[in-house]
């Protein structure tokens, strides 16, 4: 099977920085995170595939985390970047090169406080099922 890890990445980046309304509320989206990037931005985080072949046909199963970063003192700013995450990719059309039938869907997040008393950040998952092509 082959993986489709960076043509995942590929997509959810693209699909989120293509996203007016979510790129009005961040400073970027990043794989690497740049050592001086002012709040609040969004990072990609892990994927995890599962294989979910059928009879006939070859797929995957998998799981993409990303991660809201504020200092917004509370969650509401985290909050409404999450929101503008979920318009850009919850249930949204992907095309993922390599792959067909790809529906992606808001799995599961969680509200977190950092060591630092000043950051704000929300972890969020989802869920992607593909079909090689």
């Amino acid at each position: 099977m082959t993986a489709a890890l960076w043509p995942l990445q590929q997509a959810v980046y693209a699909k989120a920085t293509g996203h007016a309304p979510l790129m009005a509320l961040v400073t970027g989206v990043y794989d690497e995170v740049p050592e001086a990037v002012a709040h609040p931005y969004i990072s990609l985080g892990s994927i995890t595939e599962n294989v979910a072949d059928a009879h006939n046909q070859r797929g995957l199963d998998a799981s993409v985390v990303l991660h809201v970063w504020s200092k917004y003192r509370g969650f509401k700013q985290a909050a409404l970047i999450l929101a503008a995450l979920d318009e850009a990719l919850d249930r949204q059309p992907l095309t993922v090169a390599g792959f067909r039938d790809v529906s992606i869907a808001h799995e599961q997040h969680q509200e977190l406080r950092d060591p630092d008393p000043d950051i704000r950040h929300i972890n969020v998952s989802y869920r992607v099922w593909l079909t090689k092509a």
